[in-house]
């Protein structure tokens, strides 16, 4: 009988330093939903920000499929690290964060400072942040998966990621 090889290494602080600074320096997201029409996966690209409590968050559009996937179903997941400029894109360290999202109501009180985080984040979203359409989705993580290059794949929880 052949014995099984867990792949993942034990999570240590240099594991948790690689996770912490992919959530600092992300600014997208592959986001993966549910399709609520036919239940297959759907994954698209998103603006990735974080709150000032560091909650991962995006602003999105209410006429974007992954928007109506959200409300409907909010579990999720959020792929985030680019790639670098040389080299395999394979040996570069990325996250995969299992999460739910949130939709924040318009009257929340937190909805002012997390306005200005996520400016300071894409100041260029100042030319639709208003609109009526676009709303703050929070996202509750709670685990993540992190490949930090060939070799190196470790499971974390939300303990390891200092993230709500």
């Amino acid at each position: 009988m052949t014995e099984k090889i867990n792949p993942l290494r034990e999570t240590d602080a240099e594991a948790r330093s690689i996770a912490a600074r992919i959530i600092a320096e992300a600014r997208t997201a592959a986001l993966a939903v549910i399709d609520p029409e036919t239940g297959a996966p759907f994954v698209s690209r998103i603006a990735f920000g974080r709150a000032p409590d560091g909650l991962p968050v995006t602003l999105i559009s209410d006429i974007a499929l992954h928007s109506r996937a959200l409300r409907e179903d909010g579990r999720a997941s959020l792929l985030i690290g680019e790639p670098g400029t040389r080299g395999d894109p394979m040996t570069h360290p990325r996250l995969t964060l299992r999460v739910t999202g949130n939709y924040l109501a318009n009257d929340d009180a937190l909805l002012p400072a997390l306005r200005d985080c996520w400016l300071s984040q894409h100041p260029k979203s100042r030319l639709y942040i208003d609109f009526a359409d676009f709303h703050f989705v929070g996202f509750t993580v709670f685990g993540a998966h992190l490949n930090a290059g060939f070799g190196r794949a470790y499971a974390l929880d939300r303990n390891d990621l200092k993230v709500t």
